[in-house]
C-alpha cells in the first residue's frame, strides 16, 4: 500500500493513513515517513495499537534513543518513558517546550503513543519553530540569528517536584550531574532541510547570554507569546491508541492538563539528534 499523507494545516501537521506501524517498517515506508516528517514537522497515525518494544523498535529505525534521566521507565524497554499523570501526580508539560534541549546533542524526533486517556481533555498542541521564525519582520531575525541561549535541566526538573523522597533525590542529583547548563543558538539551522527557525523554549530556555536579564527576559517573553499563535500551530484530540510522530528540532508542543481528576498515560520514545548550528 502507498501511504495516505494528509495535511492538517499550513504550518505544521499531517495524518498518515495506509500504515500498520505494529508490523517491522519497509525500508520505502521509513523513507516516505522522514521526507513527510520534514515537510509536515509532526505526523499523526490513527489506532496503531503497538506494544512498547514495537513501539521502541520503531523509533530506533530512526536513530539511536534516549533514556531520560527522571521520567520512569517502562518494564519492557527502558528507552520507553511512561507518562502516566493523574491527581497524585500533576501534569508537568503545560508549556510550551522542546524536549531534552538540556543535552548537548537534544533529541532529532519523538514517537508519542496514546494508552490511557481521559473522557475528554487532554489534547496535545505542536508549534512550528520554522513558521514562527519567517513570520518576524527581517530586522528582528537579523537581531536574533547570532544569540545563544542557555538551557537549564532544573528549569522543568526542579527539586521539589521530583526530589521529594530520599530515593527519587538520590536519581535526581545524579541527573543534575550529568546535566550542566548548555548553549544552544537561538536560531537553529535545521542539519537537514537547512531551514531555519525560533529554537527557544519555556520549558528548559533560562537566558540569552548576550543580553542583560531584563533584556533576555523580554526577548523571551516575546518570542513565547509568538510562537504561540494559532496559525503555527496544530492540535490533536487524542483517540486510544493513536501515535504522533514528531521533529523535535524545530517544533515545540504543548500538553493541555485540563483533564484531572482523570488519568492519562502517554509513552514516549525519544531519538537522540546532533549539536544544535
Amino acid at each position: 500500500m502507498t501511504l495516505d499523507i494528509r495535511p492538517l494545516g499550513p504550518a505544521i501537521g499531517a495524518l498518515v493513513s495506509n500504515i500498520d506501524l505494529t508490523e517491522p517498517l519497509r525500508t520505502q515506508d521509513r523513507d516516505a515517513l522522514h521526507s513527510a516528517l520534514l515537510q509536515h514537522h509532526v505526523l499523526f497515525f490513527e489506532n496503531q495499537p503497538v506494544t512498547p518494544v514495537q513501539q521502541r523498535d520503531l523509533a530506533r529505525a530512526f536513530g539511536e534513543l534516549h533514556i531520560h534521566p527522571v521520567y520512569p521507565q517502562h518494564p519492557e524497554a527502558a528507552e520507553i518513558i511512561v507518562l502516566d499523570t493523574h491527581n497524585d501526580n500533576p501534569p508537568d508539560n503545560d508549556n510550551w517546550h522542546t524536549d531534552v534541549t538540556f543535552i548537548t546533542t537534544p533529541p532529532l524526533g519523538a514517537i508519542l503513543s496514546a494508552r490511557v486517556l481521559p473522557p475528554h481533555g487532554g489534547d496535545t498542541l505542536w508549534a512550528s519553530g520554522i513558521a514562527a521564525y519567517e513570520a518576524l519582520s527581517e530586522p528582528l531575525r537579523n537581531f536574533l540569528d547570532p544569540l545563544h541561549a542557555e538551557h537549564s535541566f532544573v528549569q522543568s526538573f526542579p527539586a521539589w517536584r521530583y526530589a521529594r523522597t530520599p530515593e527519587e533525590r538520590k536519581t535526581w542529583e545524579a541527573a543534575v550531574a550529568k546535566s550542566p547548563e548548555v548553549v544552544h543558538p537561538v536560531i537553529r539551522t535545521h542539519p537537514v532541510s537547512g531551514k531555519r527557525g525560533l529554537f527557544v523554549n519555556e520549558g528548559f530556555t533560562s537566558r540569552i547570554v548576550e543580553l542583560t536579564k531584563a533584556e533576555s527576559d523580554a526577548v523571551l517573553a516575546f518570542l513565547r507569546a509568538h510562537l504561540a499563535k494559532p496559525e503555527f500551530t496544530v492540535r490533536w484530540r487524542w483517540k486510544q491508541y493513536d501515535l504522533a510522530f514528531w521533529d523535535n528540532r524545530l517544533t515545540q508542543h504543548y500538553a493541555t492538563a485540563d483533564y484531572l481528576p482523570h488519568r492519562r498515560v502517554m509513552h514516549r520514545a525519544t531519538i537522540l539528534g546532533e549539536a544544535p548550528f
